[in-house]
């Protein structure tokens, strides 16, 4: 098996749902209800960092390892350039369509603010990344980490991951602790800054991503021993954990929380912040997850069968692993779609419930316009050369996908004689 089949495939499936959280329409509709999101504090969001910083950690962790740090560095920071030029191209091509529609900047207030081409200020602002619209604010997080990147999987490599995992430890909890308030009060008093997710926090998903990519390149995991079908204590205690959470999910989103609780939990349920909440359902979520893919083909219990087999074959469908094949175009052309529907529902809307359902799907059809794109156009371009080898790159990625699948038990041994 070639690529990470089960990895492309579960970031096309959160390419996919924060396309449906982000899709608005007046009024709410319901295709967005059914979502993970409704019953825990895991959102695509997560899944979609925690993967890009395991990737990143497998893929460029591996190349390091082979060619050193200058071509890993190389081929790091190159990817963090390209996704600026992306995240550049959608600002600059939303600021065209803010002029080009009309009412545009009364629908897209809420999501641009006061970005214009007539601010200047504020246009360099966001070329500088701090100024950053809705939506778009996931990719300067991205470009972030992956400057500090080769210096870390240096780190790692060299059996120093506790200094990096203390160093995210500790700046996570400076977070939630509002260490960081003071500094940002003043950088916000010379440069406007706007943006949702808070690089600092964040950073912890990405960085333990990093981590056990870095792991699985260097082939130090033993998946078996991890994830054990004789020992399901831990996903128990990650399926309690997720069970207790989706009540306060369900109580929280439909109804009213007392005033003190409402005050104590909100505290700890932050998301631009990535709080205590959110960080255990990630990581109980995770485990689970894993564990049933992993484990669950080879249980007794045929429920558990039943689910390790379809979320299995649900995140190794063709269409998801397209779009997780492209994850980078596939995100800035969603943006894109997002901020023209929105001009449609102003425009022709308010839809029925059909209506809506039609556009959502529609909508996540459309998505891989520019995944199928590069792969038509990629054997095109590539005809026109001479053939290369493959990147080291694109070895990092293979085989390693049977580390996610549960492996097989081994025949019995035959009885003494």
């Amino acid at each position: 098996m070639g690529r990470l089949t089960i990895l492309d495939g579960l970031r096309g499936y959160f390419l996919v749902f924060m396309f449906l959280n982000h899709l608005t329409f007046t009024g709410d509709y319901l295709l967005v209800k059914i979502n993970h999101d409704e019953l825990s504090f895991v959102e695509g969001a997560q899944g979609f960092v925690f993967l890009s910083g395991l990737l990143a950690g497998l893929i460029h962790g591996r190349r390091m390892i082979r060619h050193g740090f200058g071509p890993a560095a190389g081929a790091v920071w190159n990817r963090a350039a390209e996704i600026y030029a992306y995240a550049l191209g959608c600002v600059l091509i939303i600021l065209v369509l803010r002029d080009v529609l009309p009412g545009s900047q009364l629908y897209w207030h809420h999501w641009l603010g006061d970005l214009q081409f007539s601010r200047k200020r504020l246009v360099a602002d966001s070329a500088l990344l701090l100024y950053q619209p809705d939506h778009l604010d996931i990719l300067p997080q991205y470009i972030a980490y992956l400057l500090v990147t080769p210096p870390l999987l240096w780190l790692c490599l060299r059996g120093r991951w506790a200094w990096l995992a203390a160093g995210c430890g500790t700046l996570w909890l400076a977070v939630q602790l509002g260490a960081h308030l003071p500094i940002a009060a003043a950088i916000d008093r010379v440069l406007p800054l706007r943006a949702y997710f808070n690089v600092l926090a964040w950073q912890l998903v990405f960085m333990v991503g990093l981590m056990i990519g870095v792991t699985m390149a260097q082939g130090r995991i033993d998946w078996d021993r991890l994830f054990r079908r004789d020992r399901p204590e831990p996903v128990l205690i990650a399926t309690a954990l997720l069970l207790f959470f989706a009540v306060w999910r369900v109580w929280s989103n439909h109804f009213v929380l007392p005033e003190p609780i409402a005050t104590r939990f909100h505290v700890l349920a932050n998301r631009g912040e990535f709080s205590l909440v959110y960080l255990l359902n990630f990581a109980a979520a995770a485990y689970a997850v894993t564990w049933i893919i992993r484990v669950g083909p080879t249980t007794d219990s045929a429920p558990l069968r039943r689910l390790g087999q379809f979320l299995g074959g649900l995140f190794d469908l063709s269409f998801l692993r397209l779009l997780g094949r492209h994850s980078l175009q596939v995100y800035a052309w969603h943006v894109i779609m997002i901020y023209l529907l929105k001009a449609v529902d102003h425009d022709w809307g308010p839809f029925n419930e059909a209506t809506k359902t039609l556009i959502a799907l529609a909508g996540i059809a459309l998505l891989a316009v520019p995944a199928l794109a590069i792969e038509h156009l990629r054997p095109a371009m590539a005809g026109r050369g001479r053939p290369s080898r493959p990147l080291p790159a694109d070895k990092g990625r293979d085989n390693a996908v049977t580390t996610l699948r549960p492996t097989p038990p081994s025949p019995p041994s035959p009885p003494p004689q």
